[in-house]
């Protein structure tokens, strides 16, 4: 009997499971969107939803500097980003090559734009049967994500027609 033991296994062992999740979580928060399969979305939206309501209990502590902070806010301050450190990777590259600090970016950014809304930080979105195998495919990003810039015609086009001119 499987009483009082919640999660999905994945058919994967405990430390990659908690890899797994480490890595789609590193990734929801650096990217803020992430196309995944509906039941790893519904998985990490767990996990993504628990450390951004961990870094939420500290309040204006979260993003304030730490220099403008009394010693027993920096301490608690710090506590809360050895834990939330602990578990996503310290550092994420971003689409441009640039490297951005993850734990940084949840407790002043994100958590900052999240500080009115009660909970539910994730939205799922379906996008229907994966082409290889048919497993059901979905995006999970924050609330407030800011919105997909559209790809222009012309960007589009541009690779197709230099392939043609080459071949």
């Amino acid at each position: 009997m499987r009483h009082g033991k919640d999660g999905r296994q994945f058919n994967r062992n405990t430390s990659h499971r908690r890899a797994m999740f480490r890595n789609l979580a590193a990734n929801l928060v650096n990217h803020e969107r992430i196309i995944t399969s509906d039941a790893k979305a519904k998985e990490v939206r767990r996990v993504a939803d628990r450390l951004i309501t961990k870094v939420k209990r500290l309040g204006a502590t979260a993003h304030t500097p730490a220099e403008k902070l009394d010693a027993r806010a920096q301490a608690r301050r710090l506590a809360v980003s050895r834990e939330v450190g602990a578990f996503l990777p310290r550092w994420g590259v971003q689409r441009d090559g640039a490297k951005r600090d993850l734990v940084e970016k949840l407790m002043i950014e994100l958590s900052q734009r999240m500080a009115t809304r009660p909970g539910g930080y994730t939205r799922i979105i379906k996008l229907g049967p994966r082409r290889g195998d048919g497993a059901s495919m979905s995006i999970i990003e924050f609330v407030d994500a800011p919105p997909v810039q559209p790809i222009e015609a012309e960007e589009a086009e541009a690779p197709s027609s230099a392939a043609a001119e080459e071949g």
